[in-house]
């Protein structure tokens, strides 16, 4: 049985997590946080989450870890066949990494822990974010999965990533990504009919109350 390491607030582990339960594999999860202990190193080279111990061994970096995953299992498939069109989703999901998410993580301080932003650094962030929106908004389809008709891995990746960016942003500079991104609230209201996505929000639900008590 895969191990799976993390711990359900990680936008990154729910991705990982919400794949293997689609996928029908069977894992077993260890609630783990970023580390340094020499011991996690092994498994995971720069101590992040999630990382994935399979038979073989560890896997880290969530990308890595979604291409394999989409190896193993033929009956579930989360990339097209055609060369191209995989080529697209992977330039969605990667600039939904780059232009969304690892902009709006500048703010999770600040969301969680009630740290200061200066004024300056909330204007570079949001003018980062309208940047990002715009060019994400030439990438995505909603017809009526992110990528297109069929649900790939870029649904996982922007769900999980505007799961916790719309909560920073809203809250630190007072916007709403479904105002930058149309076609985003109907999405979200699909990707919310799916059980597994009920599953896994839940436990990520409960990660933050216990966060924010």
């Amino acid at each position: 049985m895969f191990k799976l390491y993390g711990f359900p607030v990680s936008n990154y582990y729910n991705m990982v997590k919400l794949a293997l339960l689609e996928k029908g594999l069977e894992f077993e999860e260890v609630l783990t946080r970023p580390s340094q202990k020499e011991d996690f190193l092994q498994k995971s080279p720069m101590g992040k989450v999630p990382c994935l111990v399979v038979d073989e061994g560890p896997l880290s970096e969530t990308d890595v870890i979604l291409d394999f995953l989409e190896e193993l299992s033929s009956d579930i498939n989360f990339y097209p066949v055609d060369p191209y069109q995989k080529a697209k989703v992977k330039e969605l999901m990667k600039s939904t990494e780059l232009y969304l998410e690892l902009v709006a993580r500048r703010l999770l301080g600040a969301l969680f822990f009630d740290q200061s932003l200066s004024e300056e650094l909330k204007t570079e962030i949001t003018g980062q974010l309208e940047k990002g929106a715009k060019a994400l908004n030439k990438l995505l389809k909603f017809e009526p999965y992110a990528a297109g008709a069929e649900r790939t891995y870029a649904d996982i990746v922007l769900y999980y990533t505007v799961a916790l960016s719309n909560l920073a942003t809203q809250k630190v500079l007072d916007i709403n990504l479904e105002d930058k991104l149309p076609g985003l609230h109907t999405w979200l209201e699909l990707m919310g009919e799916n059980s597994f996505v009920q599953a896994v929000d839940a436990d990520q639900n409960e990660a933050l109350k216990a966060m924010a008590g």
